[in-house]
């Protein structure tokens, strides 16, 4: 295994702990993802709802676009293989 591999493997594991732990403390896990454009992402919460949201940056407010569906949000958690916290 080379060490951009080691390195990309900690980091990849990192995310996932910080995940999980802010999903078990309640808090909502921020997702960013190239395909949205830079003033949005996906906020997955410890219910398990996901919902894309948009950063209005004069203001600092999250406006939400709209809620995934349950099969949208399963299908974005195995993209980036997370499993559901509950």
């Amino acid at each position: 295994m080379s060490t951009l591999d080691i390195t990309s493997k900690k980091g990849t594991d990192a995310v996932k702990k910080l995940r999980e732990q802010k999903l078990r403390n309640g808090l909502p896990f921020m997702i960013n993802t190239s395909e949205l454009s830079t003033n949005q992402c996906y906020l997955e919460y410890p219910d398990g709802s996901i919902q894309l949201i948009t950063v209005v940056r004069s203001t600092r407010d999250l406006n939400v676009v709209r809620e995934l569906t349950s099969v949208e949000a399963d299908r974005l958690r195995r993209r980036f293989n997370f499993s559901l916290i509950k």
